[in-house]
């Protein structure tokens, strides 16, 4: 066997991961309406860790009922849906994979149906809210935050931060990407206030420095906190990588132990540039902007592929999304083409040799 990176095991505060394959985030839109995860996300979330990931992270998850995208994403804002994610976590950690929440608030971009269209009131619809009154395009005009009502979801954060640990998972992550509301508040693309949440780069960032500070504060100091960004917005006058690196230096050092590297999102209007790996190069920008491991993802789909990310110190852990949904065991031909070592359960260990065994 070979010493590979890729599955090779990694360390934050007091949880180790089995491997550095993490299942990325992704939205299922198969919850209803009171944001209880189902025997579906058992399924899809099981599936991934009994496939031989090293972490299984959940689809952004609500921190209120107004922080949906749609109204069959799953939350955590209520003790009924700690019960039903334990049930999850539990299956997860049986299958040797570390369970993660990504903590989430959709922001202007709620409020949506399954084919991407506004939501009426009278059809399940709510007013969507952020940090000013900029409609994303084709969508309603968002209600402007007040001060009290940021200071509320600050709370929002962090209670959902500790219904986390109390739901059984090791891992939690804030969404601060790809056009929902904290990315808001951090683009100038969607915050024009003139308080202390808006303007300079720094106000710009106050509203996740204090979610940051209060979800830090709600979980063990075992539990490590990782937070997603938009490298850059792709798009005229908005998020650079500049910003990007600015933001990871002054994370460093707030209680944050991983940056998770993505883009876009923020407006409708952005050019992205699509290939395999395209978001690496901006991975590579946040880990040398800061002490901070980093993690890598988009159209990372092939085994050598994801390692040679790791070998060149582009990021120390890579996510894989949709090549996981075409195959959730792709960590095990992962393993062989890289001659590593992955531990296969029990129930599947005749399948990890061609030939027949006696």
């Amino acid at each position: 066997m070979s010493e590979s990176l890729l599955f090779s095991p990694i360390t934050l505060r007091g949880i180790t991961s089995r491997n550095r394959i993490w299942v990325a985030p992704m939205a299922q839109y198969s919850a209803p309406e009171s944001g209880v995860p189902t025997d579906w996300h058992l399924a899809h979330l099981g599936g991934m860790a009994r496939g031989g990931a090293g972490l299984v992270m959940t689809e952004a998850t609500a921190v209120e009922p107004a922080g949906r995208l749609g109204s069959a994403d799953t939350g955590i804002w209520e003790d009924e849906q700690v019960e039903a994610w334990r049930r999850i976590t539990r299956f997860v950690s049986d299958m040797g994979a570390t369970p993660a929440i990504q903590l989430a608030h959709s922001g202007r971009k709620g409020s949506i149906s399954r084919r991407g269209i506004p939501l009426p009131l009278d059809e399940g619809g709510w007013q969507t809210v952020a940090p000013s009154a900029v409609a994303y395009e084709g969508l309603p005009e968002p209600h402007a935050l007040t001060r009290d009502e940021i200071s509320k979801l600050v709370t929002a954060y962090a209670d959902a931060a500790g219904r986390s640990v109390d739901a059984g998972f090791e891992v939690v992550e804030i969404h601060a990407a790809h056009g929902y509301l904290i990315n808001e508040f951090l683009s100038p693309l969607g915050n024009t206030r003139d308080d202390k949440y808006g303007g300079s780069f720094e106000n710009r960032c106050r509203f996740l420095l204090e979610i940051v500070a209060a979800v830090r504060a709600s979980l063990p100091d075992t539990i490590p906190l990782l937070v997603r960004i938009s490298a850059t917005d792709w798009a005229d006058d908005g998020w650079t990588l500049d910003d990007t690196a600015a933001l990871c230096r002054l994370l460093d050092g707030t209680g944050v132990d991983m940056m998770d590297i993505s883009s876009g999102g923020m407006v409708a209007h952005q050019k992205i540039t699509v290939g395999p790996g395209y978001q690496v190069p901006f991975a590579r920008v946040a880990r040398e902007a800061s002490a901070l491991p980093v993690v890598a993802v988009g159209l990372i789909t092939e085994a050598v592929q994801a390692e040679q990310i790791l070998v060149d110190g582009a990021a120390d852990v890579v996510m894989v999304g949709r090549q996981l949904l075409r195959e959730p065991h792709w960590p095990y031909r992962a393993a062989t083409e890289l001659r590593s070592e992955l531990q296969w359960p029990a129930a599947y260990r005749s399948a990890r040799y061609r030939g027949s065994i006696p």
